[in-house]
């Protein structure tokens, strides 16, 4: 790869003689919160509850009773890019997240590239999932989408300016209400089965004119471009491992402990709902809400919308603490010309990159009122190639110095990365053609950018470092686990 990162004491020196308008030392987050609060606060950006009543649905129309088998085996990929989530987040424990990852081990242009793709992603998908707010609140009042995405994004932002151990608690109490309202659904699923366990492998969908249809193992993997997203929040523990105390040991305990719940509270309902549906015709439809209602009341029914409402809101606020830190990451990191940098690196009186939240949060509310249908479907090529260059990234990390480091070593190398190359690359070949051009023109844009702003001024500018406390060390740190 061009342009490996230097190591990061000599960019540091380097930074301290630079031009006006860059800051002598990188600023710090505050390390406040332990494994059960980054469980929490990442188990919030994964929303369960939100994938089960509005991803879910759409599985259920495609796949039918093969959709609890099509969500397992996209659990089990997830698998793989948390062992390289794992091990990165545990060698390059910063709030930079995917960019400050695939910087230090696969080069300065390709972090670059990846910071791009992600800062797509972090203005386009909360205010998308803000608007989805007043669907579930119409069992007590009418609301436009739009105004309520905006209220909601609103919201968030105020709580993100918080202390990260405050939105910890808060994030919390939204999140066991959620798990709550998908325990409701399991358990009525459950007590109201009609069909045995052999359904979920019968691999049937209602077709035209009442007939039911046969689920091909084409539609089954073209499925798993759906269910392999349908748990990735638990990317947030990288992005918050720089909040993390002892971030070495509790990375990878939060990102496998955030999938692992994450993957049963989804999983479960489904199961539930694909036993408890009256027919295949009725479980195709995808309709939650009257499932729940028919196997209790409208009550109930109206318990569990307001839960996934709450879910909704929780997300919003954990994915604008998550992508602020992004944006002052790259401040931090010299991305931009000095008074950018300044700005969008200042802290604020609780801890936390307050401008970089407003940055983040304000025009988020702004996008609610624009048209998102071609920027969300761009967001799934961004996501997959972020993805494919983390995989990239986990490929190369342990060659040099990397191969010594004590860290948590994810099993099968390298037959893990590998196999995700080749997945994403396939998922990313199977995209319409336009979300590609878009995407890729932005890339472009951002290759320029690179090619004449950042790269002449190698020694000031994108200079991705780690805190002073993360530095690799041998004391108290784990002995690295064996392939």
């Amino acid at each position: 790869m061009t342009d490996t990162l230097r190591p990061v004491e000599n960019a540091v020196a380097q930074a301290a003689g630079s031009p006006a308008g860059t800051t002598d030392n990188p600023r710090q987050l505050k390390r406040s919160i332990g494994v059960v609060g980054g469980t929490l606060l990442t188990l919030s950006c994964v929303t369960p509850a939100s994938t089960l009543f509005v991803v879910v649905p759409d599985l259920f129309g495609t796949l039918g009773t093969a959709t609890a088998l099509t969500i397992a085996i996209g659990s089990l990929l997830c698998i793989a890019v948390a062992f390289c989530y794992s091990e990165l987040g545990t060698l390059i424990p910063s709030a930079g997240g995917e960019y400050a990852m695939v910087s230090t081990m696969a080069g300065r242009l390709a972090g670059w590239l990846v910071f791009v793709l992600s800062l797509l992603v972090v203005m386009i998908v909360p205010p998308v999932i803000a608007m989805g707010t007043a669907d579930y609140l119409a069992p007590i009042v009418h609301l436009d989408p739009a105004m309520t995405g905006a209220g909601v994004m609103l919201l968030a932002t105020l709580a993100g300016l918080l202390d990260l151990r405050a939105n910890a608690w808060i994030t919390g109490i939204f999140l066991v209400l959620e798990v709550i309202a998908a325990g409701v659904v399991a358990l009525l699923g459950f007590t109201h089965s009609h069909r045995g366990v052999g359904s979920l492998v019968s691999l049937q969908v209602a077709g035209s004119g009442g007939h039911t249809d046969p689920v091909t193992a084409m539609l089954v993997i073209s499925g798993l471009a759906i269910a392999l997203f349908a748990t990735q929040g638990f990317s947030t523990a990288v992005y918050l491992s720089e909040e993390l105390e002892n971030p070495r040991r509790n990375v990878a305990r939060t990102v496998l402990a955030t999938l692992a719940i994450s993957s049963v509270v989804i999983l479960v309902p489904v199961v539930a709902i694909t036993m408890g549906a009256s027919d295949v015709k009725e479980l195709t439809t995808g309709n939650l809400s009257a499932m729940v209602t028919a196997w209790s009341n409208s009550a109930v029914g109206t318990f569990v919308s307001l839960c996934v409402a709450l879910a909704i809101i929780n997300a919003g606020i954990v994915m604008v603490i998550q992508n602020s830190r992004v944006l002052f990451a790259s401040a931090r990191d010299k991305a931009w010309p000095g008074p950018v940098n300044d700005v969008f690196a200042k802290l604020g009186r609780f801890g936390s990159p307050w401008v970089a939240t407003l940055a983040v949060g304000v025009p988020g509310a702004v996008l609610c009122f624009v048209n998102l249908d071609t920027l969300y479907g761009v967001t799934g090529v961004a996501v997959t190639g972020m993805y494919l260059l983390v995989a990239v990234a986990a490929l190369l990390a342990r060659r040099g110095s990397h191969r010594h480091t004590a860290a948590w070593r994810m099993p099968l190398w390298p037959a893990v990365p590998v196999l995700l190359i080749v997945v994403l690359a396939y998922i990313l070949t199977q995209q319409e053609v336009g979300y590609l051009l878009w995407t890729g023109g932005i890339v472009a844009v951002a290759t320029l950018y690179w090619a004449f702003y950042l790269r002449p001024r190698r020694d000031t500018r994108w200079l991705v470092t780690l805190p002073e406390d993360a530095q690799p060390a041998t004391q108290d740190i784990p002995a690295p686990r064996k392939a």
